[in-house]
């Protein structure tokens, strides 16, 4: 509950105190210039990549195979989209990272690490040597 309080409470307020500090450093109008072309360029690249991982998405499907990275892109996509609309010039940032391949590419293989220890450390997972189609093997045990 405390990070949730966090995220309504302290992000808008640093979003405010980032904007405020650009805005004595750069001017009012600059600052809302560069909030307006963050947003144009956020929402250009923002449809461009979500296309591109759409396209990937049904080439996918129609070879017969799960669209796992592609699922996982348009995710991150989607909320870098999110984040953009955003107002604030740190949620656009990061907004933007996302938007990125390289940078998504990060965050993608990030957030297969997390997954991957988080099922380990939930079913007990025997690792073996990563693949591209990872596959787990698990020991269930039935508990009534």
């Amino acid at each position: 509950m405390p990070w949730l309080a966090l995220l309504f409470i302290g992000v808008p307020m640093l979003e405010l105190a980032f904007l405020i500090e650009v805005g004595s450093h750069i001017g009012t109008l600059p600052t809302i210039a560069l909030l307006v072309a963050d947003g144009v360029l956020g929402a250009a690249l923002a449809r461009a990549q979500g296309l591109g991982t759409l396209r990937r998405l049904q080439e996918e499907l129609a070879q017969g195979r799960v669209p796992t990275e592609a699922l996982v892109d348009g995710a991150i996509i989607l909320v870098s989209a999110t984040l953009l609309l955003t107002p604030g010039l740190l949620s656009d940032l990061i907004g933007l990272l996302g938007l990125l391949p390289p940078t998504r590419a990060l965050i993608k293989r990030t957030l297969w690490r997390r997954v991957e220890r988080s099922l380990r450390a939930r079913f007990h997972v025997r690792s073996g040597p990563p693949s591209a189609a990872q596959t787990f093997d698990a020991e269930f045990e039935r508990r009534d």
